[in-house]
């Protein structure tokens, strides 16, 4: 399974903090020979502030060399450093935390800027000390003292590319320190910030260039926008997999024309987790209600997908998707049989869907088995089960329970006697057939006037620019048209 695992390509497009909980999935797993592993983890480690980690990792990796005394100078003056930017932040924060001040405090943050300054001596020069020791504190894993301060300083400062940035680290804080409802809240934000092709953008692209040792100085701001949107797909993971509602949300981002042609251009191998989301969302879109109501794209998810799974089969293929491709555009159950064998172990030595496995594997049969049904009008429930991975036994009870609790149970019967399952599907009123033909057909219809039209009065406009003759006199554009019979 190692040829399917995704964590050096997602780990381009992370925060080195973020890729730690990646590397020690790996440890995990043993996909991949435990000292490259924790010879990545010290990498890393060692272009952070967590000097202790670090020489633990090298200490592991060099069992008989003593560690470099680098390390011990680089934790003095992290020391130093610390205090320093600590004794900068309190002074800000013990003003701003003033009740009287917190009062004082408008929506306007030039206004807040001059009432600080006027009142209490602060700059923006001194409000800045907020996100170094905000920053600083992240480097050294203090998570949410590093949120706190970012998020102190976003308030107050005009300054929009450390703003942006403050964004960045106020998201990657709430990650790691698992605040699923907040880090939500900051995705959405950081994602208007991009979608508004501001200055927010051309910053996450520049933060991304600096993570991954590439230049976009000069890049068009189309493609600093497109690599601002690859980073944000990729953090999207760790909140869309952990998140209550995150496979709904993902779905309703992911296939978004502008993220879904992101997808497509730069990172292809996010299919894996679109479709995750689509399969694990299935039972929940078949089962709609106005009680529990799913938008059209979500009930419309694996159409969609299965298309892009098609078009981009040349760049990127899995077990996961290639069970898709199988069941609903070759419609080979053997073949899809077999993917879902294979997609099985992907995912449960997969990071962010591990923990969906056999909820995965339960929609995925959901699937297996609506298709199958569609088809077929006898069914034996023996075949249906080895073809759903599972024991006549077990599949006879799946099948049962699938049938009681979803919508096929108004047009299908089991007969145990014969072990078979009786699809009665009701023929489809005239009345419907027509509706369904004809779905459409006026907004057509509309579409094919109005665009008549605007040709006729285009043909018209041309005709009254063009200089006319009559008796000598030349008539111009405004003046009476001449109208031959």
């Amino acid at each position: 399974m190692a040829e399917h695992d995704l964590s050096k390509r997602i780990i381009a497009y992370l925060d080195r903090h973020l890729s730690f909980p990646l590397l020690t999935h790996l440890v995990e797993t043993h996909l991949f020979p435990a000292e490259q592993v924790t010879q990545a983890q010290y990498e890393l480690a060692r272009g952070t502030n967590m000097f202790d980690y670090a020489v633990t990792l090298f200490q592991q990796i060099h069992p008989d060399q003593q560690v470099p005394p680098e390390f011990e100078e680089k934790k003095q003056n992290a020391v130093s450093t610390h205090e320093r930017l600590q004794q900068e932040a309190l002074a800000v924060l013990n003003v701003i935390e003033n009740p009287d001040v917190a009062q004082a405090l408008r929506q306007d943050k030039n206004q807040n800027l001059q009432f600080l300054k006027d009142n209490y001596n602060l700059t923006l020069a001194q409000i800045t000390a907020l996100y170094n020791f905000g920053q600083f504190q992240y480097s050294y894993g203090n998570y949410s003292g590093a949120a706190d301060y970012l998020y102190h300083f976003r308030v107050l400062s005009t300054d929009a590319d450390l703003t942006t940035s403050a964004h960045w680290g106020k998201l990657a804080s709430d990650i790691l320190t698992g605040k699923w409802d907040t880090a939500l809240e900051e995705l959405n934000t950081l994602r208007d910030l991009i979608d508004s092709r501001s200055s927010a953008s051309i910053l996450a692209a520049a933060a991304a260039a600096t993570a991954s040792g590439a230049s976009h100085d000069k890049a068009e701001p189309a493609l600093v926008q497109l690599h601002s949107r690859t980073w944000l797909v990729h953090w999207s993971l760790f909140i869309h997999f952990n998140h209550a509602q995150g496979r709904t949300l993902l779905l309703e981002t992911f296939l978004a024309p502008t993220y879904l042609n992101t997808i497509q251009t730069a990172c292809p191998w996010i299919l894996r987790y679109l479709t995750a989301a689509a399969i694990l969302s299935r039972k929940v879109s078949s089962t709609s209600s106005a009680s529990n109501p799913v938008s059209s794209r979500v009930r419309n998810a694996i159409r969609e997908i299965v298309k892009v799974i098609q078009l981009e089969e040349y760049q990127y293929s899995d077990p996961v998707t290639a069970f898709l491709k199988e069941l609903y555009v070759e419609f080979d159950f053997e073949a899809a049989q077999q993917e879902l064998k294979k997609a099985e172990e992907v995912v449960k030595n997969d990071f962010f869907l591990g923990d969906f496995r056999e909820e995965f594997l339960d929609n995925a049969r959901y699937l297996i088995s609506e298709a199958y049904c569609r088809i077929h009008q006898r069914i034996d429930i023996r075949d249906l089960s080895l073809r759903l991975n599972l024991s006549p036994d077990e599949g006879e009870k799946w099948i049962v329970n699938l049938i009681r609790g979803t919508r096929m149970g108004a047009d299908a019967k089991i007969d145990l006697e014969k072990n078979m399952i009786e699809i009665n599907r009701p023929a489809l009123p005239v009345y419907q057939s027509v509706i369904e033909k004809t779905r459409g057909l006026a907004l057509r219809t509309q579409a094919l006037g109005a665009a008549i039209s605007r040709s006729g009065q285009n043909h018209s406009q041309s005709q009254q620019q063009q200089p006319q003759r009559d008796g000598g006199e030349t008539k111009l554009e405004g003046q009476q048209p001449i109208v031959v019979n």
